[in-house]
């Protein structure tokens, strides 16, 4: 079986096994010993026309793998007293090395992570707080108070938290039905704009009397300009903005501006 294979730097000869494995998607239990000596084989003769230094390692591997493919190239051997048990495949040993390699290879690269990760980590030598008993009395700390200020005291500590206590934002426990709906804004601005044929948005956001109306009319406004019922403009970002009435005839007009 062909194989173009890229130079890579290999750590050794198992990462390069391990490599050719996880390509042609072999079972690592379950190696096809011919392919992958074929391709291996082929690695070896590479590095050698690029006059890349062979170590002794791949060529140890090398020489395993054409022994263990000789192995199985050969009749198996018959024998009665020997059970299929205690019959061995001549890959076994391989694959228990490479199975070892893997897991070193794994806790290395867990082991490397740790170690890119630790940069970003920023730690504090301990020291040593040294508890100062003192025997303090209540006496020694209210001696020069008089009985008003302390009362003035705990008055501005209590109204201190009191303020900060958000007194707004109650959850309530029913979902309260939407008072105000767009489609009702829309009709009402409609009339509003019958008669007078220009305003201020100002005047409809001063009968509004919570902030969910003020959104909801904002809502119904922005529908009317869409639907070309009302013209807007505003001349400056929070300024007044000016609404003026559209009629039918002045429809064409403005959509060609």
């Amino acid at each position: 079986m062909p194989l173009n294979i890229k130079i890579d730097n290999f750590e050794g000869p198992f990462d390069f096994l391990l490599h050719l494995i996880k390509k042609n998607e072999m079972d690592i239990y379950d190696i096809k010993i011919y392919d992958i000596t074929n391709q291996y084989l082929q690695y070896l003769q590479q590095m050698k026309e690029l006059d890349l230094e062979i170590t002794s390692e791949f060529i140890v591997i090398a020489a395993t793998l054409l022994e263990i493919k000789s192995k199985m190239l050969l009749p198996a051997v018959v024998d009665d007293e020997v059970s299929a048990d205690e019959e061995r495949d001549p890959r076994k040993e391989l694959v228990n090395k490479l199975i070892e390699y893997k897991k070193f290879k794994n806790i290395a690269k867990y082991l490397r992570n740790l170690e890119q990760s630790y940069g970003t980590v920023y730690t504090k030598k301990p020291e040593i707080i040294e508890e100062k008993n003192k025997n303090i009395d209540s006496i020694d700390i209210f001696s020069g108070i008089t009985m008003l200020q302390l009362y003035n005291m705990f008055n501005d500590l209590m109204n201190n938290y009191y303020n900060k206590m958000n007194k707004e934002n109650i959850v309530q426990r029913e979902i309260p039905v939407d008072a105000y709906k767009i489609e009702d804004k829309m009709e009402y601005i409609s009339r509003k704009m019958v008669s007078f044929k220009s305003t201020y948005f100002s005047k409809f956001i001063e009968e509004c009397t919570n902030k969910m109306e003020v959104v909801v009319t904002f809502l119904a406004l922005l529908e009317l300009i869409k639907l070309k019922n009302v013209k807007a403009v505003q001349e400056n970002n929070f300024t007044e903005i000016y609404l003026e009435r559209i009629e039918d005839n002045d429809k064409d007009e403005y959509e060609s501006n």
